[in-house]
């Protein structure tokens, strides 16, 4: 009955193959989540094509594909997620900020179209059913797995994600920018009591209002709005590209010191509530 959370991509923008990438990874947004004996996941950035390897190794797939958006961080390891081409699976694909630019589909088509993508959609021989919904709507993926669902600051659009289960929940909020000084109602609803947010920290106090515009936020942001709602344990995740293992070691330290529900996410790492 537990809920738990793995992660194969947690870099933000661009994936990072080098040495100094190694300890925190360099592939971009890609979380699992199984639910007592469900399983699903959320984004399809370049740490999808290693999850689908692994579901091929053991014999099973996810039935459900959850998006917060479609930049391309978070979609293009799509085309290299091998289960998408075995006729034998069924996934649902399912995104919230599309209802009126075209739906999911029509993103993703065009991401491996001509002269983009050698490879077209309709190459992926497994039985793919889109289904686009409203930001800020809830629904039951499965028979005990609640989503509830919210809009954030992200320049297109995206959907921040809560998923309950077995009397558990976790939260997934990425892209988002915060406006100093006034928390996002939006955000403190979805996460209020939560056992284990995962929040974009893409930039440090510092670096942020130079970013101002660019749709991301920091980690104090994500554990005073943590703190705020009640929730238990906030996950540092979507990586800047230039922060390395170094600057990830020293943010870690300073953020666990700051307060004991801080935690920076890893790719590999597994979390279980």
């Amino acid at each position: 009955m537990s809920l738990k959370v793995k992660f194969w991509g947690v870099r933000g923008s661009i994936a990072c193959a080098t040495p100094n990438h190694m300890k925190y990874g360099g592939n971009t947004s890609c979380i699992e989540v199984q639910a007592g004996d469900h399983c699903f996941v959320m984004d399809a950035g370049t740490g999808i094509r290693n999850f689908g390897e692994a579901l091929m190794k053991n014999g099973t797939c996810v039935s459900h594909m959850l998006f917060t958006h479609t930049h391309w961080d978070h979609i293009n390891g799509f085309p290299f997620f091998v289960p998408a081409y075995n006729p034998a699976n069924s996934i649902s694909i399912m995104a919230g900020h599309l209802m009126d630019q075209g739906g999911i589909r029509d993103v993703l088509s065009t991401q491996m179209h001509n002269p983009v993508f050698p490879v077209p959609l309709d190459a992926m021989q497994a039985d793919l059913k889109y289904h686009d919904f409203e930001a800020g709507e809830s629904f039951d993926l499965f028979d005990g797995v609640r989503i509830k669902t919210a809009p954030l600051n992200h320049p297109n659009g995206a959907t921040g994600y809560r998923i309950e289960h077995a009397g558990k929940s976790a939260v997934y909020i990425t892209d988002t920018e915060h406006v100093p000084g006034k928390p996002d109602q939006n955000i403190l609803s979805l996460i209020d009591g939560a056992d284990f947010v995962i929040y974009d920290s893409t930039y440090t106090e510092e670096e942020f209002p130079s970013k101002v515009g660019w749709g991301h936020s920091t980690w104090n942001e994500g554990m005073r709005l943590c703190q705020e709602a009640g929730a238990k344990k906030l996950g540092i995740f979507h990586h800047e590209p230039g922060h390395e293992d170094d600057f990830m070691d020293a943010l870690a330290e300073e953020a666990m010191e700051a307060w004991d529900g801080n935690m920076v996410c890893r790719e590999g790492m597994t979390v279980e509530l």
